[in-house]
């Protein structure tokens, strides 16, 4: 399994490193097609936010299905545990679930993109975007499956990043498996009954919700074809 560790505003110690590579044999023991894990630490600036000032993300590619956990404390090591105890028991959840009820469904997750940690070239163009100083910079140019910009909001501390998904349209069902696996609150869709863009969310307790997206011109030609 290929581990791949990034830092954002830090520099990743060899004692990180080394902790990282000695806990993944419990990746690989509930998932061992694990394919990659990406590890990704961040360090946040304020100080108000001390105790949770170290960030961790953990991302796990197994064959089609990608499973991520993140969490944060006062150093890197808690912040790797707490985000472990997350991702292993979400890779739980997969497992049992592909050997219960999903026997013949492959999840196809909408940010399943294999990670390539930004070059040179990459920061300098983001940065030339980021120069634009507009969120119009964000929507203003035409992207390929898997690329993202990012664009600085003026002088505050306001990013919109934009990236491109290619995923296939999948049931309500299929959405909400897909939205545990990543942990989110919430999962963007294409829904495979209707083929409109849709979003599952986690409302409270066991309750979920779901919101779809669709144009005037659409729904009024949908009435005249059942007029007709």
């Amino acid at each position: 399994m290929d581990i791949v560790i990034t830092g954002r505003h830090i520099q990743i110690k060899q004692k990180f490193r080394d902790v990282v590579e000695s806990k993944m044999n419990r990746v690989t023991a509930i998932a061992p097609d694990a394919q990659r894990v990406q590890i990704v630490l961040s360090h946040e600036g304020n100080p108000r936010m001390h105790d949770t000032a170290m960030r961790v993300e953990l991302t796990v590619i197994a064959g089609a299905t990608v499973v991520r956990a993140e969490a944060s404390s006062l150093d890197e090591i808690s912040a790797l545990d707490l985000a472990l105890d997350k991702l292993t028991l979400r890779l739980r959840r997969a497992r049992d679930r592909r050997k219960d009820h999903r026997k013949n469904y492959t999840p196809v997750p909408v940010d399943a993109g294999e990670f390539v940690p930004p070059s040179e070239e990459e920061e300098d163009i983001m940065g030339a975007a980021a120069d634009a100083n507009s969120p119009a910079a964000a929507v203003a140019s035409d992207l390929g499956p898997g690329e993202s910009i990012e664009v600085h909001v003026g002088d505050t501390p306001i990013v919109i990043r934009r990236k491109l998904h290619v995923a296939e349209p999948m049931s309500i069902d299929e959405a909400l498996y897909e939205m545990e696996l990543i942990g989110h609150d919430f999962f963007l869709f294409v829904n495979k009954d209707t083929m409109r863009p849709s979003v599952v969310y986690h409302r409270h307790g066991w309750s979920y919700g779901v919101f779809e997206i669709d144009t005037p011109e659409n729904i009024k030609k949908a009435e005249e074809a059942k007029k007709a």
